[in-house]
């Protein structure tokens, strides 16, 4: 069904006809459904411009429809209505579908609220949204927009000062399942490799419910990821082979930290420059996210060292992973020196979760590093280092840590094996997604 024909469908109350919510009615065939947690757990009565950011795949889509469902099961008949923004080309055909729309409501109706899906992919979107707020035209409406591409929110949210309503929270990053959720809806499915089920799946739902399903990842759930993250390349004029030498060099130094300069050299590109777009773009589709060296004295990241690359999106690096695991046991099968970085990004991944939830998506990820000693990540809120191993380590190993000398006041290590000291703990990897960090800013 195209926009008009849902819309009359829901001005109707009919939200069980085949193509109204599509997404939810494949919900029912699943294996799993799963709760999302991002920091928005009921949506505001009051009017006002929400915007959700997340990569695709993440289930913003099926949430989407849950929350038109339940608005008008809760408010009645004609206070939601939707768009799907991959129908729209530009904000001028935004603009005149939005005031066709404002006189669909009914006159008695509780509230008002427009859902917009993929709202970056309309041209200049945030131009149809300052002019109609301007003009007063949304005064009593409650618009809810989903995208895929954080600066294109980001930047358009910042085009919109002041216009986006009294609501305490209106910017929001949709986040992988939290691993409490998958571990209580899957834990009957893979029992003692529920741990593994959730790296190889990146808390994405679609690739857990694969997992289920098959056993693995089928190429179509492998192929929903990484063909959008072509796509977005190809949109910016970035050549799929130059993106696909990145990630190989990005697979390659990983967990080390590397520049501009090397990257470039090592993935043929021409210069640093176009290194640094290749890597801002992937940022930009919160893919990958970059780490600074830190200085604990001074309690800045210094820009100008080499920084390592965290894969956030731990769904897309499973899927373009060189060495192509599809299934637990493929997973299993990787060396502990292969592991190590893809535990580094999980750590990465539930830390930028953390904080998203937190309302801190702007955090830093950071590490500290001497020619002797290496902490993966550094909290500076909490003063807090990071380190990630594969094995079972021992506290003796970390007899160097003191806060003195490296200007932090605890050392958390993620391992196999449970221990505390003075300064240093050591903790399982559930038992680290399983807490929450008491983020500040």
């Amino acid at each position: 069904m195209n926009n008009l024909e849902i819309n009359q469908h829901l001005l109707r109350g009919d939200i069980q006809s085949k193509g109204v919510l599509p997404r939810l009615a494949q919900l029912e065939t699943q294996p799993f459904v799963f709760k999302q947690d991002f920091g928005l757990r009921e949506l505001p009565q009051a009017p006002g411009i929400i915007m959700i950011r997340g990569a695709r795949q993440y289930g913003k889509s099926t949430w989407l429809e849950q929350e038109i469902k339940a608005t008008i099961q809760k408010f009645g008949v004609g206070t939601a209505l939707y768009l799907n923004g991959d129908e729209i080309k530009d904000y001028v055909e935004l603009i005149a579908i939005l005031r066709q729309m404002l006189n669909w409501f009914p006159k008695d109706a509780q509230l008002k609220r427009i859902f917009i899906d993929e709202i970056t992919a309309i041209a200049e979107w945030e131009r149809a949204l300052k002019l109609l707020v301007d003009a007063g035209e949304l005064a009593d409406i409650l618009v809810i927009t989903t995208g895929s591409k954080a600066t294109d929110l980001h930047r358009g949210a910042e085009r919109l000062p002041g216009r986006k309503g009294k609501l305490k929270r209106t910017n929001y990053i949709f986040t992988p399942i939290p691993y409490a959720e998958f571990y209580e809806k899957c834990h009957k499915t893979f029992g003692s490799d529920t741990l593994s089920a959730y790296i190889l799946s990146g808390g994405a739902a679609i690739a857990a419910n694969s997992l289920a399903e098959y056993g693995y990842l089928a190429e179509h759930v492998v192929d929903t990821v990484t063909d959008w993250v072509y796509g977005e390349f190809a949109r910016h004029n970035r050549s799929r082979i130059n993106l696909m030498a990145v990630l190989d060099a990005m697979f390659k130094f990983a967990p080390n930290p590397v520049g501009q300069a090397k990257l470039a050299r090592e993935s043929g590109l021409a210069n640093n420059t176009a290194a640094k777009e290749y890597t801002e773009l992937l940022g930009d589709l919160m893919i990958l996210m970059p780490a600074y060296s830190f200085d604990t004295s001074r309690k800045i990241s210094i820009f100008r060292k080499e920084c390592k690359f965290h894969f956030i999106n731990l769904f897309f690096a499973m899927c373009s992973h060189p060495l192509k695991p599809r299934s637990i046991s493929e997973l299993k099968n990787i060396s502990a020196t292969g592991m190590a970085p893809i535990l580094e990004w999980l750590v990465a991944q539930e830390i930028y979760r953390q904080a998203c939830i937190a309302n801190q998506d702007m955090l830093l990820l950071n590490f500290w590093q001497t020619s002797k000693h290496e902490i993966d990540f550094v909290i500076p809120t909490l003063n807090l280092g990071i380190e990630v191993k594969h094995g079972q380590e021992q506290p003796t190993n970390f007899g160097w840590f003191n806060p003195s000398a490296v200007g932090l006041d605890r050392l958390l290590v993620i391992n196999q094996a449970k221990f505390s000291t003075k300064y240093v703990s050591g903790i399982t990897l559930e038992e680290f997604l399983l807490n929450r960090f008491a983020f500040r800013p």
